[in-house]
Order: structure tokens, then sequence, then C-alpha cells
């Protein structure tokens, strides 16, 4: 039996499944958790600690129509400067709760677009920030930037400021692709913005490419990963892009009929994967690829890459905060998110509150079962010892549930008295496995495609 076969037989290619950024997964959030219990979680943090923080700039001068994300389109600057104002206001009531000698970590600007900020927009928010808490040495202040929208004098501010990692957006570098997906974006723009980039020396450049779009083929998105390895980024996410119309209205605008199989989206990932393997990275996780020398690849060989809702880290600070509208924060008793619409968002942080709208108190075995699920999206294995040595279960149970998993993937699997091991042949089903782990009923919202 091929490979292949295998893996259809197992159901690969007709599955939907959470990409585990959290477990539990954001639908299982509800409103038990809210602005007190925010309050009380940052309060809680310890002294002298460190945290990450995670800034969500929701606008764009135009909205791509493959994106899932919570963004609005605007033409004007207006509606962008009134939410920094809330977001230096949101700071600043952190900063009244952060115990004393919490350091950042760990900064990241998301959006939407957050270069779409003016440069006094951008130093006004670069400087709150640094009012509210200093960066240690060695933290990594980061910012997604799309090639459309950046220029000498935005780049001058943010490096000054202290971003040292820029993340691109690319998607990838075909014409028909870029119109259908409504993202024109030439090779020459985005080349400019990378040696803008450099020029100002920002040590680390990250760049997103998707697999998976209309009339993407094995030889397009060849072309696509080739140009991508001109600009040699340090690290590579390879996303599959997720067709979620009946969550993405937008998406509706994207033709279906010219999205590739599932069968047809495992040989672009395939095709992708080995240019980058081919090119010297290291493959991490599901879907990165990384320089040896960058932190990811170190991370993965020491045994410190975790997954949060940016995907692949290094990180290794007690709480992730989330700042703006719709971001999540992770704290060591559970997640926050914040009000998804800017009006409600803006509305809480004038009235002097936090916005927390909805989230999920860690109880049972979720610290656990997350736990087991971040180990195989990040290493393919379950260390046995560290999960009884950490959580309340014993060896035979937790051997028992190996075994139930396992059967579930036809003893693709490999048990061993060290734990549990995903094999290379059996990675395409990594995100399975972890569905495997997950005591949640998953029926209550729509997930991506497997593959």
């Amino acid at each position: 039996m091929s490979e292949r076969t295998q893996l259809a037989r197992l159901g690969l290619f007709d599955a939907k499944v959470p990409r585990y950024t959290s477990y539990p997964t954001a639908p299982q959030f509800d409103g038990s958790v809210g602005p007190s219990e925010f309050t009380d979680w940052i309060e809680a943090l310890p002294h002298n600690g460190e945290v990450s923080l995670y800034l969500h700039i929701p606008f764009c001068r135009r909205l791509c129509w493959f994106c899932a994300c919570r963004t609005q389109g605007t033409a004007t600057a207006a509606p962008v400067e009134a939410y920094v104002a809330v977001l230096k206001t949101e700071l600043a009531m952190l900063k009244a709760r952060l115990p004393q000698g919490t350091r950042l970590s760990r900064l990241h600007w998301g959006g939407g677009t957050p270069t779409l900020l003016t440069p006094d927009m951008m130093r006004g928010l670069i400087d709150a920030v640094h009012d509210t808490a200093p960066f240690k040495d060695g933290a990594e202040f980061s910012v997604e930037i799309d090639p459309n929208e950046i220029d000498a004098e935005r780049l001058d501010v943010l490096a000054a400021g202290g971003m040292n990692r820029a993340s691109i957006g690319v998607q990838d570098f075909d014409p028909e692709i870029q119109e259908t997906i409504g993202r024109p974006q030439g090779f020459d723009v985005t080349r400019q913005a990378v040696e803008m980039i450099r020029d100002r020396g920002v040590q680390s450049l990250n760049a997103d490419i998707l697999f998976g779009l209309p009339f993407q083929t094995r030889a397009r998105i060849t072309d696509t990963v080739q140009k991508l390895l001109s600009f040699g980024p340090d690290r590579v996410a390879l996303y599959g892009y997720a067709h979620v119309p009946w969550m993405a209205k937008r998406q509706q605008l994207i033709p279906s009929d010219v999205l590739p199989t599932p069968e047809e989206r495992l040989a672009l990932f395939d095709t992708a994967r080995r240019l980058f393997l081919w090119d010297g990275y290291e493959e991490i996780g599901i879907d990165h690829f990384a320089r040896p020398d960058d932190g990811l690849a170190i991370a993965r060989k020491t045994g410190g890459l975790r997954r949060n809702f940016q995907g692949y880290t290094d990180d290794t600070a007690t709480a992730l905060i989330g700042l703006g509208a719709s971001s999540i924060s992770k704290f060591p008793q559970g997640y926050a998110q914040n009000a998804p619409a800017t009006s409600a968002y803006a509305g809480a942080i004038r009235d002097g509150r936090f916005s927390t709208s909805r989230g999920h108190r860690f109880k049972g075995e979720d610290q656990m079962r997350a736990r087991m699920i971040e180990a195989i999206m990040c290493d393919f294995r379950i260390d046995a010892q560290e999960i009884t040595e950490g959580f309340a279960i014993s060896r035979k149970a937790l051997f028992k549930l190996f075994e139930t998993v396992n059967a579930q993937f036809e003893g693709m699997l490999t048990i061993t008295e060290d734990g549990l091991f995903i094999p290379t042949q059996a990675r395409a089903l990594t995100r399975m496995i972890a569905r495997s782990f997950d005591a949640y009923d998953l029926s209550k919202a729509g997930h991506s495609s497997a593959i």
C-alpha cells in the first residue's frame, strides 16, 4: 500500500481540524472570563517576571479576499488615529496593574496592517509601550509589514524604536493568483521593501507564503519559493490557505472551483518543502522553515520550541498579553479575549475597564492535554516522563491513551518506553493526531482542511 493511499484511508484529505495555536481552541471560549478575571490574572503575575505583548491593528487600506483575520478597511487616517489613542489608554491601564519589575521579552504588532500607521502614530505607540514596561536584554520587537504599505520614513521610526524582526506577507508572486485572491503585490515592490528593511540593520526577516491558493500549481509555487529564497529570509511560514467563506465573507469572492484538491494541496506543500530543505533551511514543526542559526531552529534542537497564536515561537515568557480589538491573551490560569468589534473594544477602554468579552479558565485535564498537543505540534513526540511528572496521570493511564490514539491511525505511530512518536511518513497527519488528544466537542466550529 502506498503512503498516500494510507493517508487517504485515514481521512487526511477529508478531515477538518483546528490549527492548535491554543488548547482549548478559541471556539471553546465563553463569557465566563471577563475584565475582572483579566485584571486578576495580570496582577497575579510574578514580580520581576517577563511577559510578551501583542498589539492588534485591525485596519487595512484594502481588504485582501483570502484573509480570514478580523480586519476592516479604511481610506482615511481618522479611525486609525482614534484607535491608536485607545490602544495607548489600554497600555496605561496595563501598566497600572503589572507587577513591579515586569519586563517585555517580546513585542509584536500584527493586524491588519500595522504599517498603515503614520510615522507620528508609530512613534507615539512605541513611546507608550516603552512607558508600560522596559524591554529585557535581547528582547524581540517584530512588526508585520505590508510591502505595499511601507516607506523609508516609517521604517526609520520602527528601527529607531527597536524593531529587530520584520515579517512580510508574500502569499504568492503569480499575478493571476494575486488577482484572484485580491492581493496585488509585485515582486519588485516586495524586493524593495526587503532591501529597505535590511538597510536599517533589522536583524531578522520572516516571510509568509500560502499553499492551496486558487490556480496554484507545482510550477507556480516553485517559482514563488525561488523568488522568495532570493531575499534570504531567516524563517518562512508555509501556511495552508484556509477557505472558510462561511466565516470570512470576503472569501466568497474567490471561486471555489479553481481551488486545488486536498491531494493537490499535499503535492504543493511537498514541492515547497523540498525547495526550502534543499536551500539549507531546517523544518520547524508542521509548517515553518528556518535557517540553522535562527532562534526557532535552535529552540527545536534544545526542546524549547513552543506554539501560540502567532505560530511557532521560542518565547518562554510567563504570559502573552494581547491588546487591541479581538486580541487573545494567555495566562497560567487560562485565556482571555478582547471584544472583537472595534466599537465595543474602544467603548470599554474609554469607560476605564478592560474589554475582555470571553475566554477560558483552565480546568481538569486542560493543561496536560494542552502540553501534549503542543509537544506533538512542535516536536512530533510526547515525552512520557515529562507528562507523568508534571501532571496528575499515571504511566499506565498515559500509555493506554497512547495505544488508543495509535489504534485510530492503524498503528502508524511509534510507542516506546519513552513515549509516543510520530514517524516522518505520518507527519502529514499531525493535526489529526493532535485532535485525538482534544477532549472537547469540535462540532461547534468549522475548521480548515487538515492539509
